[in-house]
């Protein structure tokens, strides 16, 4: 858990209202693996993301909400390369029995298919910005 509180997940970066998933869904750009589902609809306003994890994907509460941290998390971190506009992010059942590794991996794929996130550098052997333990190197400080 992180002790300091300017690191949370705020609210103003959620997608909450109804109609607000609704429009992601109708108007936005989708992508899918096997793990996740991803709908994005661009904007001039900073990223916000919304989740919607079923019982389908884990019967268990503990199961939904482990993967809703992760993708949270991993967002959090994200969201200063990441492009404007809302996100829902849609887990579908395999994601219930994927590691966290399985689970970061999906999520930056669909978000670089979407063009949301930029990719890794053409000619480079290494992706340097992204690794599914830690998304960001230079979001990660040391607690001092």
């Amino acid at each position: 858990m992180t002790s300091d509180p300017r690191a949370r997940f705020p609210r103003s970066a959620r997608v909450r209202l109804r109609a607000e998933y609704t429009a992601v869904f109708e108007h936005g750009r989708r992508s899918g693996d096997a793990l996740l589902g991803l709908h994005w609809a661009p904007g001039p306003q900073p990223p916000r993301l919304g989740l919607a994890v079923s019982r389908k994907v884990d019967p268990r509460a503990v199961g939904r909400n482990r993967i809703k941290r992760i993708l949270r998390e991993a967002t959090r971190r994200l969201r200063p390369q990441l492009a404007g506009g809302d996100y829902v992010v849609v887990a579908r059942p395999a994601a219930g029995r994927a590691s966290r590794g399985q689970i970061l991996e999906a999520y930056l794929k669909l978000l670089r298919r979407a063009g949301a996130l930029p990719g890794p550098a053409a000619g480079v052997t290494m992706p340097a910005a992204v690794s599914p333990e830690f998304p960001t190197p230079s979001s990660s400080t040391p607690d001092t």
